[in-house]
């Protein structure tokens, strides 16, 4: 795939089958308690996990706690449990596992790039869209920023305009664009540093996208 930079182009040649990645959604969600604010959420069975006001993970995220209840916006929809309760059932239609506007436009910059602001898993990040490449493609220092760990990832040999390198292949719980959002997105993290976080296929596909002079449209697919 080929990513273009200000400053030029980085080939970034993935030997890896990143085609069959496929997202993992939640299917089963269970609030196992309140505590300092904090949620103590079981998903899909899994040991039970702490959750932040904010923070996401495999498409839950959590808005707010009250008393021993909390409310989640799971794939795409606002949902209040409270513990104690069965588990919630979750699992949707690839229409219903996105969220938020259905239609993004942006406006290229002086060099004719797309940089939009947009968030990975809740945090802030720089992105430029980039249609040749096959994902999401982030740098460590991005990733450490975010506290995404990398590093449990399966490993990607990828060529670089510098030479081979190794990368780790991730899934982002979510990535967001002004107001649209896409849960379970491919992504791979880089060690060599990076100005901005390319905003891939993996993102770029939920959408029909349409380039009229210096504006891009991109419209959700289902």
């Amino acid at each position: 795939m080929q990513a273009w930079t200000r400053s030029g182009s980085i080939a970034l040649a993935v030997f890896a089958g990143l085609a069959g990645v496929a997202p993992a959604m939640a299917q089963q969600v269970a609030l196992s308690g309140v505590a300092g604010g904090k949620a103590l959420v079981n998903i899909d069975g899994a040991a039970p996990r702490f959750m932040t006001p904010g923070q996401a993970h495999q498409g839950v995220k959590l808005l707010s706690t009250q008393g021993d209840s909390a409310v989640f916006d799971i794939n795409g929809r606002r949902q209040v449990l409270q513990v104690g309760d069965a588990p919630v059932s979750v699992g949707r239609t690839p229409a219903a596992q996105d969220g938020g506007a259905q239609r993004i436009v942006l406006t290229a910059d002086a060099q004719g790039h797309f940089m939009p602001a947009g968030q990975i898993n809740g945090r802030s990040v720089q992105f430029m869209v980039d249609t040749g490449a096959t994902v999401v493609i982030l740098s460590e220092s991005d990733a450490k920023r975010i506290n995404l760990d990398h590093t449990k990832g399966r490993k990607v040999s990828v060529s670089t305009a510098n030479g081979s390198v190794v990368g780790h292949q991730v899934q982002l719980d979510s990535v967001r664009v002004g107001d649209a959002q896409v849960y379970g997105v491919a992504a791979i993290v880089l060690p060599q540093a990076m100005p901005y976080v390319l905003l891939g296929n993996s993102f770029l596909t939920r959408f029909q996208m349409q380039r009229t002079n210096d504006q891009l449209t991109l419209d959700r697919r289902f």
